[in-house]
């Protein structure tokens, strides 16, 4: 079942890699619960295939990094990245994307927040297994607000341009 408006995100665990240590958490790959990361905070949180691929990497985050700025002026307090890639892949995708400290790279290796959240893509028979879907979501303080799922093949819905009428 896909998650909806009005409901809250589920509990799970997500990864992100620090190169140096911050907020108790130290160098290298980091559990982050969910249910703690999203409390009291506005979020959005979009997810895409994956790390390194063509409309991921020349639309999808570039226009997440280009448009943080009006995103925190309309009272955002986090962007995460979520894809189906280990922590590494994430973190050496989001140095290569040049997203410094505006978009959080969550990974999110075995799909499996991506399942909870109803939200993955079967990608076995192109080579590359189960998948996040390409989705933008709005979370405010653990719920979500919005979501904008995308059609197979399509980037409308999930753009940043396309959150920002939205918040």
């Amino acid at each position: 079942m896909t998650i909806s408006v009005g409901q809250a995100l589920p509990a799970g665990t997500l990864y992100e890699f620090f190169e140096v240590e911050k907020d108790g958490c130290s160098i290298g790959p980091n559990p982050i619960k969910v249910e703690e990361a999203v409390k009291g905070k506005k979020i959005v949180i979009f997810g895409l295939p994956g790390a390194y691929t063509p409309t991921c990497s020349a639309k999808h985050v570039p226009g997440y990094v280009a448009h943080y700025d009006a995103l925190r002026a309309k009272g955002v307090d986090e962007v995460w990245c979520l894809s189906v890639n280990d922590a590494f892949v994430m973190h050496a995708w989001g140095k290569d994307q040049q997203v410094g400290e505006k978009v959080r790279m969550m990974g999110d290796g075995s799909a499996t927040y991506s399942q909870a959240l109803g939200l993955t893509l079967d990608l076995t028979a192109r080579g590359m297994g189960l998948r996040s879907d390409r989705y933008a979501m709005i979370v405010d303080n653990g719920t979500v607000t919005w979501l904008g799922r995308e059609a197979p093949g399509k980037f409308e819905v999930s753009s940043a341009e396309s959150v920002l009428t939205q918040l």
